[in-house]
């Protein structure tokens, strides 16, 4: 093959294959070995090559021919102590040197583009989880935090502010969150979900969504560019409010889901801890007082404020908790064994799940305050149907109007027949769909059908976490018990 000719295929190569590409070729037009020596880095690639380039780096020469036993040792220097190696027996190809020396440019040229790719990846991924983290904080009421943060990476947290949910094919997010700084002129703060991998949060300033109740020019205009795309909006909330801002823009998604528009706004409706904030704070920090005074045994072991960061996080995403928060499904349920044991809870439950996540919402900074003692009213599974004295604070007047409230439309005149006992025999097995179809007397994807329809009658989401499902076992019982 002529000079030209090879000349030509280490140029295409080095464009369209890379480094590895590059070499394996070299490897079999010389029928030998080739390869990238560093002298700093022993023993990587054959002997021979290695010293020949510790030698090359001594003596500050620009190539070498090393001959070994039956072999030869050809070197040239590339950038950065590197060197374009080959090691071939004898006798070996005769254009060997020339071609070496041909192709040492182009692939120092290549490695340099590749070393500025996985630097580029590495602060792409840095910027990322620092994003992550930010949000991490912002769910944990740490705002002060968060902002410094924030304004090292830019833009400033908004407040106020809308949350949005967005929803896209695998592999788009990147393309979708483009789509997003475009649109808000770079306001919006952009975080790829951790737990669902086909979801982005963005926080976007209360005045680039203003518009008409019902109607979203962000979110129609995201849709309108990206029409796989589905989008949650939250009403327009303070960073403070955080955590119920993402409830509200994922029920929104589920609801997004099954109109042509593909957007959606959070329905409007009475916020169970408004309803239960007078009736409820004491109890909740009561209940919580042994998790928030806990002091671990240990340094490694968690503390009150991580064992409440745990239990939030499972109570919205069950499992993909795991991802949230960066543990293993076994520290997890560690984890969420001490949490049972401190309050006296049995989280296999839906009523205690429920008592749980209203008390983390009526103290959402978390309390070290509590009565003695309160909070370990009974063993784990045993005693009371729910947790002690939650009863008494469901029987407030404001929250037993709350709780009609929210269970109305079931039973109004767009409901679909059954809805209230489908829900009902749902949320009295747990919210677990194999009983709950069992004792209704259907198959599973009969009852999950249901459960979709009940889920764009509410506008709340039931069968994806965050799930309204403990909303739904509360006001439930608040209704009991107003007979």
């Amino acid at each position: 093959m002529p000079r030209s000719d090879d000349i030509l295929k280490v140029h295409r190569l080095a464009h369209t294959g890379g480094s590895a590409a590059l070499l394996e070729w070299l490897a079999s037009r010389l029928g030998g070995w080739a390869g990238v020596v560093d002298a700093g880095e022993q023993g990587r690639g054959p002997r021979s090559a290695v010293r020949g380039a510790a030698e090359m780096s001594a003596r500050g020469v620009r190539s070498a021919v090393l001959h070994h036993g039956g072999s030869t040792t050809l070197l040239f220097a590339l950038d950065g102590g590197r060197k374009l190696a080959a090691v071939l027996e004898q006798p070996h190809h005769p254009g060997a040197a020339t071609l070496l020396a041909d192709a040492a440019v182009p692939l120092a040229l290549v490695l340099r583009a590749e070393e500025a790719a996985r630097r580029d990846e590495r602060t792409r991924l840095a910027e990322s989880r620092t994003r992550e983290a930010v949000l991490h904080l912002l769910m944990n009421g740490r705002l002060s935090t968060a902002h410094q943060i924030a304004e090292t990476l830019g833009p400033s947290l908004p407040e106020p502010m809308r949350m949005y949910v967005v929803e896209c094919r695998t592999g788009r997010r990147g393309e979708v969150a483009r789509l997003c700084e475009e649109l808000t002129g770079g306001r919006a703060w952009i975080v790829r979900c951790p737990v669902y991998v086909r979801h982005l949060i963005v926080l976007v300033p209360a005045d680039l969504a203003q518009a008409p109740t019902g109607h979203d020019p962000l979110a129609g205009a995201l849709v309108g560019v990206a029409a796989d795309c589905a989008v949650g909006v939250s009403g327009e909330l303070g960073l403070r409010e955080a955590p119920a801002a993402y409830t509200e823009a994922f029920h929104a998604l589920a609801v997004a889901r099954g109109r042509g528009e593909r957007h959606a706004r959070f329905g409007p409706g009475p916020e169970l801890a408004l309803a239960a904030h007078g009736a409820g704070s004491g109890w909740a920090e009561d209940l919580l007082a042994p998790l928030h005074t806990h002091e671990p045994r240990r340094p490694q072991d968690p503390g009150g404020q991580e064992l409440r960061a745990t239990a939030d996080a499972w109570l919205n995403f069950t499992s993909r908790a795991t991802r949230l928060l960066k543990i293993h499904r076994n520290t997890l349920a560690a984890r969420l064994r001490l949490v049972e044991t401190l309050l006296g809870l049995d989280l296999a439950r839906l009523a205690d799940q429920a008592a749980l996540s209203l008390a983390l919402r009526l103290t959402p900074g978390g309390s070290a305050g509590g009565r003695q003692g309160a909070g370990r009213g009974r063993e784990p599974g045993r005693g009371a149907a729910v947790a002690p004295d939650l009863d008494e604070v469901l029987r407030d007047p404001l929250l037993t109007a709350w709780a009609r409230s929210h269970l109305g439309p079931l039973t109004g005149p767009g409901a679909p027949p059954g809805a209230r006992d489908t829900v009902r025999v749902w949320l009295a097995h747990d919210a677990q769909l194999v009983p709950a179809a069992r004792a209704l007397g259907i198959s599973v994807p009969g009852a999950r059908k249901r459960l979709s329809r009940v889920e764009a009658l509410l506008e709340r989401s039931l069968l994806q976490s965050p799930s309204a499902r403990h909303d739904l076992w509360l006001a439930h019982r608040a209704e009991e018990l107003a007979g």
